[in-house]
């Protein structure tokens, strides 16, 4: 969802629950979510981003700006690092005991790579059913340009700092890349058969595009 407050415009997502009381988050990364009661109208959500508004733009700018020149990253327990669109302490994701620098953005790297090849097997799964398409192979592979790619002979690669990103961004990736698999290009087909598994795929389109050239070791 989308609103206007005070010139500039404010996106979120809405994520219903069992649950008696509306709260609003922002992640690391300036994404906004207002978990709210299942019952929940339209308006109240609205009303309740509005109350905020000033808290959120001052929050999500904050974090705009702290992301704008990637810092260094510290291989140290105390280091934070990407993990399913979480800031993680390095320990929380590595053994750091006894081991020096390179050596810690080594395991790190090779931590990410497992991670990514563990959570696009389970998710893949899922959306091989709905589109009911299989791949010829899935690989993990590090890019600097693509989060995924799928080949005219059916081969599929994802890019392992995908593990960086929320699970819903994840989901977006695999579903455009066995999209493919029926629609090679970027028609008004493939954008159709995209949108009919994930409907808010422009939303995740645009998490990486606003937040891609933070998810790097």
């Amino acid at each position: 969802m989308k609103i206007h407050f005070e010139n500039e415009s404010i996106e979120f997502n809405v994520q219903y629950a069992n649950r008696k009381k509306l709260s609003i988050h922002i992640d690391s990364l300036g994404l906004i979510t207002v978990k709210a009661p299942n019952d929940t109208s339209k308006e109240l959500i609205i009303a309740a981003v509005e109350h905020h508004g000033k808290w959120i733009l001052e929050k999500t700018s904050a974090i705009a700006k702290a992301l704008e020149s990637p810092k260094r990253r510290e291989y140290q327990d105390k280091g934070k690092f990407l993990h399913l669109g979480k800031e993680c302490f390095l320990h929380e994701l590595i053994e750091t005991d006894e081991l020096n620098e390179e050596e810690l953005q080594r395991n790190l790297k090779k931590f990410y790579f497992s991670s990514c090849k563990k959570i696009v097997g389970e998710r893949i799964q899922i959306f091989q059913l709905q589109l009911r398409v299989k791949p010829k192979s899935i690989e993990i592979v590090e890019s600097k340009t693509k989060w995924g790619s799928c080949s005219s002979d059916k081969k599929i690669t994802f890019n392992y700092r995908l593990a960086m990103a929320p699970i819903e961004v994840i989901d977006y990736v695999i579903v455009h890349e066995l999209c493919h698999l029926l629609h090679m290009n970027h028609d008004r087909s493939f954008w159709r058969r995209v949108g009919s598994i994930m409907p808010d795929y422009k939303e995740k389109q645009d998490f990486l595009a606003r937040y891609g050239h933070s998810m790097t070791l």
